[in-house]
């Protein structure tokens, strides 16, 4: 029995970069399976990724920019963290690594118990550490 090849043009990797690109979405921004969504954010959040799969990425940041690259990089390692179960968060904490960081809302900032001192979201947490690019 043969087996034939086709001869429509497909996409072509070459070091790494895609020269043809599929469609996904229109939004240059956007990853396959994953949905990604501009929104407001809050004041210094560029990007978030959430639990359902989904990651936000601010107003603020300039369509197609190198940060924009670099914001979606980060939170795309947040949302395989998440779906390798390594990742989790709720209302009252965060799950890393098999460590529980609690959470609370104190004088309206969202706190987080880290070594046994509250602190407010910063790159000094460890599953933030492990996501900088």
């Amino acid at each position: 029995m043969s087996f034939k090849l086709g001869t429509s043009k497909q996409p072509v990797a070459s070091g790494g970069f895609v020269d043809k690109k599929l469609s996904f979405k229109s939004d240059d921004a956007s990853v396959p399976g994953t949905p990604v969504i501009r929104k407001n954010l809050g004041q210094d959040i560029l990007g978030e990724a959430n639990m359902d799969g989904s990651i936000f990425i601010s107003n603020k940041v300039q369509p197609g920019s190198k940060e924009e690259r670099q914001v979606l990089l980060h939170e795309m390692k947040h949302a395989t963290d998440m779906k390798l179960g390594k990742l989790a968060y709720s209302d009252d904490g965060v799950y890393y690594d098999g460590v529980t960081y609690p959470r609370e809302t104190i004088n309206g900032k969202d706190m987080i118990k880290v070594d046994g001192e509250w602190k407010e979201a910063g790159d000094d947490f460890p599953w933030e550490k492990a996501a900088n690019i």
